[in-house]
């Protein structure tokens, strides 16, 4: 009669560290948000209705929501790109431009605005020329999804970067030398794989925007029912003093972030779990 082997752990004490990390989580995570639902409880439910259905939250929230997931959609599709180029490719100045993709990362969020209003206002540099041809970037939801677009990149790129890297050419090689076109070897051999790197990528694109306040309050213009953020409705209620008010709004905005957020992940399950079935 042989007795199991015990597993080998570099970490000892399954109870203690799951203890800590649950202890770690809670402190950081689940009392906070919890004091948000506590708090806008505390206004009753006719006070919750009224702050978030009225018009002006309304519209941020259409426009919060509605341009982080377009940002996300079009910084999925050129990060990728972008990141295809930056692998498979070698080109002067390279280095150059793979470093510059980490600078929405370290840059400020107000002087990313700040940097922003500066090009596309109507008498910037891009915005000038725009403004000729009769289009208005800044201080217009056109504003607001740009900025979202620049903080978003990096996080695609650098989620879908290392797989890529990965991913060997040798199963590219084989598809071509069974005679499938380019666009066959990229619906059925690469996309595939990068599948779920992607989706990672566009919900951590998504997380970061919806939430976005510095480098957007510059050049969204804060027009009301036009270009105001929730985030800036947040801190309109908070200067107010109406703290039950800003946490019915934070409530709404979290829990429709976890659904979509919930959404995303399970597709990528879904994505992952398919590939597992086709290799």
């Amino acid at each position: 009669m042989t007795t199991p082997q015990k597993t080998f752990r570099v970490l000892p004490g399954f109870k203690l560290t799951l203890g800590y990390t649950l202890f770690y989580l809670s402190l950081l995570v689940l009392i906070p948000l919890s004091a948000v639902f506590i708090k806008t409880a505390t206004g009753g439910w006719e006070h919750f209705w009224l702050t978030v259905t009225s018009p002006r939250v309304l519209a941020s929230f259409r426009l919060s929501f509605g341009a982080s997931l377009i940002a996300a959609a079009i910084n999925s599709v050129f990060g990728l790109l972008l990141t295809w180029s930056l692998v498979r490719y070698r080109f002067p100045g390279r280095k150059i431009v793979d470093a510059l993709i980490d600078l929405p990362f370290a840059l400020p969020t107000a002087v990313a605005g700040i940097a922003l209003t500066a090009i596309y206002a109507p008498k910037g540099w891009v915005g000038s020329i725009a403004a000729e041809h009769g289009v208005r970037i800044a201080f217009t939801p056109w504003g607001v999804l740009l900025a979202l677009i620049f903080i978003g990149l990096p996080f695609v790129v650098r989620t879908v970067q290392p797989v890529l890297e990965d991913l060997e050419t040798e199963l590219e090689e084989a598809a071509a030398s069974l005679g499938a076109q380019r666009w066959d070897t990229f619906r059925f051999v690469i996309f595939p794989a990068l599948l779920p790197a992607l989706l990672t990528g566009f919900a951590l694109s998504f997380a970061r925007a919806v939430g976005e306040y510095g480098s957007v309050i510059f050049i969204a213009g804060n027009i009301p029912m036009v270009s105001e953020i929730t985030p800036l409705m947040i801190i309109t209620k908070l200067e107010q003093y109406d703290y039950t008010g800003a946490t019915s709004i934070a409530a709404v905005m979290l829990v429709l972030s976890f659904v979509l957020l919930f959404i995303i992940n399970g597709l990528q399950a879904w994505s992952t779990r398919r590939i597992g079935r086709t290799v």
